[in-house]
């Protein structure tokens, strides 16, 4: 398997593609004004409690108040609260925690009343991004990410993460853990800390126990809201989280950010330091690695799969729709219900892809072809699982209703990723946008290959004369690559009467095929 990480840069935009055998299956951005990333800490007051909701607005800066609940407060909030005002007035200037006296934890399910009131200090973190009319989701339960751990200040409790399922293992790093923490400080240990040695956990704890001090020096006399700490810039920040062995490349379009990426690498694993590669090619990185191809395909309402099947994907206020169809794919050899669950199969694996790729998140309800059999329908939820194991984000999925529509509710923590894949229809004037010509071409090496199977030998495709250049142009040519795949070649002429969107084929006898 090669998992490749390719970084486009502009002025003001970072641009990451990871790739799985070739395959787009993540795409974020980095804009520099972006202020309010998830994981940032701010000094912020609090503007006004609303008991109706147990929450309270609080002002960080942003156009509208970020949103804090009374379950996001964190059992350690009046330690916290008197930790701020002793440090914001300077009286106490020891960070450590060791020997800073712990209040008595709030009740679990009290009133964010009784907690804390209007225009008083709070740190705050943000755990989900402004969404659409909505403003930042934070929390007063701050945690610093490192690459092996994360940091939990006021606590003192050593958890793990459930991915790593050695019992021993699990052990060995709870001790390590425990033995090198200081008092004050809880610890969670992630999935990439197992078979570390102390020395790289330790150097993890000290840079993340360094990061806190130099986020409290920042709180003297600090106006407020602030952002006392932002997380590492985002290709930091990706490496951090998703970077293993798996990785056999990194490749970067930006001397500077080469040199910063390749210096990050080599602390995390100097061994794979060799992977981190410079791209001076005059081709834009994007199209040399195929990807502007497969965002246009995978980003439209309507996404195609191998044979035949394609996905619908609806967007509405309150869920997203996915509709599974098989297509005009027709397979004698197979009954209607291998035929579904083969689709099923298909579509499971790209909905998974789809999932990280759009970064959809909320409440996603996927209407697959439905399926007699109760073990077909295990094994298409169990197939759903596993595809969608790799994935970062929290996700809950449900066996399939008697309905056969499967729920997943996925964690949204930044705005889904949308991307224009329509253009503006060339034969009309102010008329309807129409896909893009890539679009386009994938439904006609769709519905040609079906052809090919059912053994059409001279096949003459009729297009708009735009798609017919789109086909014939070029070396190597979309039709030369069709020649190289079937070993039949397919004539191409160009109609002018036809719209953008319309194709039809033909026969030897010049008859037109269904």
């Amino acid at each position: 398997m090669n998992k490749e990480l390719i970084v486009r840069t502009s002025s003001d935009i970072v641009d990451f593609a990871l790739l799985k055998d070739g395959k787009l299956i993540e795409l974020h951005k980095d804009e520099e004004d972006n202020n309010f990333a998830v994981g940032d800490i701010f000094i912020a007051k609090i503007r006004k409690v609303v008991p109706g909701l147990n929450a309270a607005f609080v002002n960080v800066g942003y156009e509208k108040d970020a949103f804090l609940h009374y379950h996001d407060l964190g059992p350690q909030l009046p330690s916290l609260l008197k930790f701020i005002k002793r440090v914001s007035t300077g009286k106490l200037r020891d960070y450590s925690l060791k020997n800073f006296p712990f209040e008595k934890e709030i009740d679990k399910h009290g009133s964010i009343a009784n907690a804390i009131k209007s225009n008083q200090s709070i740190l705050v973190q943000v755990v989900k991004e402004p969404i659409s009319t909505k403003g930042p989701r934070i929390s007063s339960e701050l945690s610093i990410a490192g690459r092996y751990i994360v940091l939990v200040p006021f606590s003192n409790r050593i958890s793990i993460s459930q991915k790593i399922e050695s019992a021993e293992e699990k052990d060995r790093l709870k001790r390590l853990v425990k033995s090198i923490t200081p008092k004050g400080f809880g610890v969670i240990i992630r999935t990439v800390a197992e078979n570390k040695k102390v020395a790289e956990i330790d150097n993890d704890l000290q840079n993340l126990i360094d990061r806190w001090n130099a986020m409290c020096k920042k709180l003297y006399k600090a106006h407020h809201p602030t952002k006392v700490l932002g997380e590492m810039n985002k290709v930091s920040s990706i490496l951090r989280d998703i970077f293993n062995d798996t990785f056999t490349g990194i490749v970067v379009d930006d001397e500077a950010m080469f040199v910063e990426v390749k210096d990050y690498v080599q602390q995390i694993a100097p061994k794979k330091e060799s992977i981190v590669k410079y791209y001076k090619n005059g081709v834009p990185i994007f199209e040399k690695f195929g990807i502007e191809r497969q965002i246009k395909t995978s980003f439209g309402r309507t996404v195609s799969m191998s044979k035949g099947a394609y996905l619908v994907i609806e967007h509405t206020e309150a869920m997203h729709v996915i509709d599974v169809n098989s297509g005009n794919r027709s397979n004698k050899e197979k009954n209607q219900e291998d035929t579904a669950l083969e689709v099923n199969l298909i579509s499971a694996s790209e909905i998974a892809r789809q999932l990280r790729l759009r970064d959809m998140g909320g409440i996603i309800v996927i209407d697959f072809i439905d399926m007699n059999r109760a073990d077909n329908r295990k094994k298409l939820y169990n197939h759903l699982r596993n595809e969608m194991q790799d994935d970062k984000a929290k996700h809950k999925i449900l066996p399939p209703s008697k309905f056969g529509l499967v729920q997943i509710t996925r964690q949204r923590v930044r705005p889904e990723r949308n991307i224009k894949t329509k253009e503006e229809n060339p034969n009309v004037v102010g008329g309807d946008e129409i896909e893009a010509p890539i679009k386009v071409i994938e439904k006609i090496s769709q519905d040609l290959e079906r052809l090919f199977k059912r053994d059409y030998k001279n096949v003459t495709l009729n297009a708009h004369p735009f798609i017919a250049a789109f086909i014939t142009k070029g070396f190597p040519s979309i039709r030369s690559k069709w020649f190289f795949e079937y070993k039949k070649w397919v004539k191409v002429l160009p109609r002018d009467a036809y719209t953008y969107l319309e194709y039809h084929f033909f026969d030897k006898n010049g008859n037109k095929i269904k």
